[in-house]
């Protein structure tokens, strides 16, 4: 068993504790996060810039130990789903190719307590939240794959998207994203890092004093009886409290200034009906936000069914004729199980 510290766990401010407990620099630690983040470095012997003596001391006491990418699945749109071995348990990583940038959805838990029924996530036994070097290290796979890929655009835009209920590991993924944002790290900026949460009251009153990120609130139906029904996480922090809290959140947040992301799955006769539009108006109308429909995407032993494509652009309509910002997501990588809600950490021949 290793016992080595993995300095994948570590921010710019643990990093540089973990230097000064060791007796060094606290310049070594800037110069090591940028081997290991600009670079893509992870062997001590080829950071040319430290001393040899330091090398050898971070030989002794520390490693760079990234989860392991197993299986590639590529999609006939472009989209790329990775599984990804963290402690030998399975979690799914997905990136998504567009025009002028490249998305990339990480996970955050293996598995997910929630158990919104909507979702093949939410079906998976809840084994454990990610480390840091977990969910980093999806990242830092990710760039370097694509990277070295020739016609994939870069890696500009993450969102906390893929398996897990982010705010459930709240201290982890924050440290992860304080890496990606910092310029010792991924340098990515925070308008384009995206958490997206079921809604977790505690831990977003929590969230703003931590970082400041992009929110998409996870809503899916405009009422407390039909959230009820399809996510049990409503029966503890309903619609309106939940509201309440991101209306606080918004305040606090520079990066959120226009407003959050709505995420609404449409489901055929359950919440797709004019009369649901009508009451989201109501139940948003003092939020400000974007509203994205999620056509559903399937999966095994599921009862749902997606709503029409004809419903959908009349739901989306009419939210539009209200004043209300609003896009319907192309579903991305369905060939793969790679779309919104399907991912499963499931290998599939």
């Amino acid at each position: 068993m290793c016992n080595k510290i993995n300095l994948l766990n570590f921010d710019r401010c643990k990093m540089k504790n973990f230097f000064c407990s060791i007796g060094e620099k606290t310049f070594s630690s800037d110069q090591v996060m940028m081997w290991i983040y600009h670079n893509f470095c992870h062997d001590f012997n080829k950071m040319t810039n430290i001393s040899i003596k330091l090398r050898k001391k971070l030989q002794n006491m520390s490693i760079i130990k990234f989860p392991k990418f197993v299986k590639q699945y590529n999609s006939i749109d472009g989209t790329i789903k990775w599984l990804v071995n963290v402690d030998n348990q399975i979690i799914e990583t997905v990136y998504i190719p567009e025009k002028k940038r490249g998305t990339l959805c990480i996970s955050s838990q293996v598995g997910c307590i929630l158990n919104c029924h909507f979702c093949a996530t939410g079906q998976q036994k809840f084994i454990r939240n990610l480390l840091v070097s977990e969910i980093i290290g999806q990242v830092w796979m990710a760039k370097k794959k694509i990277n070295e890929m020739k016609n994939y655009p870069k890696i500009t835009n993450i969102v906390m998207m893929g398996m897990g209920e982010p705010l459930l590991n709240l201290n982890n993924v924050v440290v992860a994203l304080k890496i990606m944002s910092d310029n010792l790290g991924f340098n990515i900026s925070k308008k384009k890092i995206t958490i997206s949460t079921s809604g977790i009251i505690p831990a977003l009153q929590k969230l703003p004093n931590m970082i400041d990120v992009k929110l998409a609130l996870s809503l899916h139906a405009p009422n407390d009886i039909v959230r009820n029904q399809i996510m049990p996480i409503n029966k503890k922090y309903n619609i309106i409290s939940l509201l309440k809290t991101v209306s606080k959140f918004l305040k606090k947040s520079k990066v959120n200034k226009k407003g959050i992301t709505i995420e609404y799955v449409m489901l055929h006769q359950i919440n797709d009906t004019l009369f649901h539009a009508q009451e989201l108006i109501k139940i948003l109308q003092h939020v400000p936000n974007k509203i994205n429909l999620i056509p559903w995407n399937n999966f095994q032993n599921s009862k749902f069914l997606c709503s029409t494509s004809i419903q959908i652009e009349k739901f989306s309509n009419f939210l539009i004729n209200k004043g209300f910002l609003t896009t319907i997501r192309k579903p991305r990588g369905q060939d793969i199980r790679a779309a919104c809600g399907q991912l499963t950490g499931i290998i599939v021949k």
